[in-house]
C-alpha cells in the first residue's frame, strides 16, 4: 500500500479524532496508564495504536466540518468517549485494593493510613500494596491486551463524531460499578465470613464475662489471625480478582 503527500493531509482529521479517544483512554486504562508509568511510554503507545487503525478507520470518518468550533466539539466527545471506555477497566481493576481495604477494616489492620489518589486519604497500608500490585499482575498476565483489542470494536458502536449515548453510557457505567463492587466483596469474602464468626464468638464471652473489657483483649489475637488468614488467601484472593477482570473484559463494550 503506497501512500502519498495527499493521503496523510487528508487522514489528519481522522488522526486527531482518533488520538482524542485513544489519548482520552490512556489516561485511565490500568496497566498502561498508570500515573507511575513513563509519560513518554504512554504517548508513545497511544500515538502507536492511532497510527495502525488510522489507515483502517479514514473511510468511515464523518466529512470534517466546516466551523473550527464544531470540529473542537467532536475531538471533546471523542475525549469523553475514551475517558469513559478507560474508567470501565479502571473501576473493575480497583476491585482488588478495594478488597483489600475491606479486609484491613475487617482484620483490625486500619489504623495505618496511607493516602492515595484513588482509594482517598483513608486508604489502608494493605490497600496501598495491593494497588501496587494490581498493575503489576496486568501486565504479566496480558490482561491489558483485551481493552486494546475492543478498541476496533468501540469505534464501530461509537463512529468517530458521534457522541456517547448518555442512557447507554450511564447505564454501563453503573453496572461496571455494581461489578466492582460485587468482585471486591467476592475477594473478602472469606474475611467477611471470618469476622462474622469472631464478632458472634466476642459477643458471646462478653455476656459471660462482663466485667472484661474482651475486644481489647482480643484484637492482638484478631490482628494475628488475620494475618494468617492473609498470608494463606492471598494468593486465592488475586485469583478470584484475576478471574472476574477477565469475565468483565470479555463483556467489554464492542470488543472486537
Amino acid at each position: 500500500m503506497t501512500v502519498t503527500v495527499g493521503d496523510l493531509l487528508a487522514w489528519a482529521p481522522a488522526f486527531a479524532l482518533i488520538l482524542a479517544r485513544i489519548g482520552a483512554m490512556m489516561t485511565l486504562l490500568p496497566g498502561l496508564g498508570e500515573s507511575s508509568a513513563p509519560a513518554l511510554i504512554r504517548i508513545g503507545v497511544a500515538l502507536s495504536i492511532t497510527i495502525l487503525l488510522v489507515p483502517v478507520l479514514a473511510p468511515a470518518m464523518p466529512p470534517v466540518p466546516a466551523s473550527g468550533l464544531a470540529l473542537a466539539l467532536m475531538v471533546a466527545g471523542e475525549v469523553v468517549t475514551g475517558l469513559w471506555f478507560g474508567w470501565l477497566v479502571r473501576v473493575i481493576a480497583l476491585a482488588l485494593p478495594v478488597g483489600a481495604q475491606f479486609v484491613a477494616y475487617l482484620t483490625g489492620l486500619s489504623s495505618v493510613l496511607q493516602p492515595d489518589a484513588e482509594l482517598g486519604a483513608q486508604s489502608t497500608a494493605l490497600a496501598k500494596l495491593f494497588d501496587l500490585a494490581a498493575p503489576v499482575l496486568i501486565l504479566t498476565t496480558g490482561l491489558y491486551m483485551p481493552p486494546l483489542r475492543a478498541l476496533a470494536g468501540l469505534f464501530q458502536l461509537i463512529p468517530p463524531g458521534h457522541l456517547l449515548p448518555a442512557g447507554d453510557g450511564l447505564t454501563v457505567a453503573v453496572q461496571a460499578a455494581g461489578s466492582a463492587f460485587a468482585l471486591a466483596l467476592r475477594v473478602a469474602s472469606p474475611f467477611v465470613v471470618a469476622a462474622v464468626a469472631w464478632q458472634f464468638a466476642m459477643g458471646q464471652v462478653e455476656r459471660v464475662m462482663t466485667r472484661v473489657q474482651i475486644h481489647f483483649v482480643a484484637m492482638p489475637a484478631q490482628i494475628f489471625g488475620g494475618l494468617v488468614l492473609l498470608a494463606a488467601l492471598s494468593g486465592a484472593m488475586v485469583v478470584a480478582w484475576r478471574h472476574g477482570l477477565e469475565d468483565f473484559l470479555g463483556r467489554l463494550p464492542g470488543p472486537g
